[in-house]
């Protein structure tokens, strides 16, 4: 799986002072673990930002302290809900030999026969899993192959996924991730035609997005 390396410092400066340092380009962080103290660390802005922009909490981040290399993984990260900008994050440390949790998105591959055959509505009931693995296991993302959902109705579960060697995902086997559902209107029956034969993607609509419209 793919790794971030990040070189990282220890950092003196806490409390009102940090602000300072991130006038400098610097961007406060903390490393901590079962097994190590609480670390206060300052990272190079850019660098981390730049890094660790649309990372998941699967992907393990190398940090570079003091000539030792530290395996970890992004537990918070902290925003300036203005202006976007990182404020602070927090790194969880590693064991390499400890299985972790953490929550990997899916993602959707392929086209369903369904949406060609029926004008069918791919529903996404699920954009993300918590699996356990060793951290060198973990993956980044799990890509689901849509393109046998070939009638209204069909759809996959959990217990379809391809999972890498030694990971287990800890969810009920039977809970859906993705359906191919009938289309709610002619308005949606004549987007879906239009779509494949634009040769554009077909929507895909997610369990949460649906919640909301009924709200």
């Amino acid at each position: 799986m793919e790794k971030v390396v990040l070189h990282a410092e220890r950092r003196d400066v806490t409390g009102k002072k940090v602000k300072q340092l991130r006038r400098e380009g610097k961007l406060p962080a903390v490393l901590y673990g079962k097994h190590i103290d609480p670390i206060p660390l300052v990272l190079d802005y850019r660098e981390a930002s730049k890094a660790l922009r649309g990372l998941s909490t699967s992907t393990l981040v190398i940090l570079e302290l003091e000539g030792k290399q530290h395996t970890t993984v992004v537990r918070e990260r902290q925003k300036d809900f203005i202006r976007g900008n990182l404020l602070h994050v927090d790194f969880q440390a590693l064991s390499l030999t400890e299985k972790m949790h953490a929550e990997v998105p899916i993602e959707l591959q392929g086209e369903a026969k369904a949406v060609k055959a029926y004008g069918a509505v791919i529903v996404q009931a699920m954009e993300s899993v918590e699996v356990e693995s060793l951290p060198g296991n973990m993956p980044e993302r799990l890509v689901v192959d849509i393109t046998n959902l070939a009638s209204i109705g069909d759809s996959i579960l959990v217990k379809d996924l391809v999972l890498p060697e030694g990971v287990e995902v800890l969810e009920n086997p039977d809970e859906v991730i993705v359906v191919a559902t009938a289309p709610r209107s002619e308005e949606e029956v004549e987007g879906a035609a239009e779509a494949v034969e634009t040769g554009a993607e077909p929507e895909v609509i997610s369990a949460r997005a649906e919640e909301e419209e009924e709200e």
